[in-house]
């Protein structure tokens, strides 16, 4: 006959606990829409009020590692993450996309999930070198798209829409300055967190809120 002591039964009844507050927590959390809204006024039911109408992100076209291109209804009706890049990064980009491969595998194969990398260096990020890129970092699957396209549309949407510096600077190793931040979308295009992907912490919590976005779909 096993007895199963009284600190066993505690320590069961704790993680249990702490399993479900985590689920709670993930099923009550609200993300916030960012970036500054533009307040219009609606007639609802008879009475004038105001709304916020928050920014989205355009319609784009850029190419991807596949060599078709890469549009706004390729994610529609999907949740996803944004970042940008080059492939010949000396500073950061390396640990970026080791965390990125953690967000990859969690959601791999999901249809309802994207990834999204933009090449801030067209001139060199072919076609061909973007599907190197990925085959090197064992990317399988149209999950995770790396595109590339004109230099001055990537910079304009990195910049204005997706609220992250990229453009070329002499200045900076590589001759590009560029935000470390991934960016999470929701299906309406909206931006509903940004999250410094070099730190493990914070991917951690993006992929947390990349599940509360789901059931948020889901509802």
């Amino acid at each position: 006959m096993s007895i199963i002591s009284s600190k066993s039964i505690t320590n069961s009844i704790t993680a249990m606990l702490l399993l479900s507050c985590l689920s709670c927590t993930l099923n009550s959390k609200e993300l916030p829409i960012l970036g500054e809204p533009e307040i219009v006024q609606k007639v609802v039911d008879g009475k004038t009020t105001e709304v916020k109408i928050y920014p989205t992100i355009p319609d784009f076209a850029f190419r991807s590692q596949y060599g078709d291109t890469i549009t706004a209804q390729n994610f529609k009706d999907k949740i996803y993450v944004a970042d940008f890049f080059f492939v010949t990064c000396p500073t950061i980009c390396p640990v970026m996309k080791k965390n990125m491969l953690k967000v990859y595998d969690e959601f791999k194969g999901n249809p309802d999930v994207g990834i999204l990398s933009h090449s801030i260096d067209p001139a060199h990020d072919t076609v061909e070198v973007l599907k190197k890129y990925a085959d090197d970092l064992g990317i399988k699957g149209r999950t995770w798209l790396f595109v590339t396209g004109s230099r001055e549309k990537i910079y304009d949407i990195g910049e204005k829409h997706y609220l992250v510096t990229a453009h070329a600077d002499d200045k900076e190793p590589g001759g590009y300055i560029h935000s470390g931040a991934f960016v999470l979308i929701d299906k309406q295009k909206h931006i509903r967190g940004m999250y410094d992907g070099t730190n493990e912490k914070e991917v951690r919590e993006l992929i947390d809120d990349m599940k509360v976005l789901l059931k948020e779909k889901a509802q």
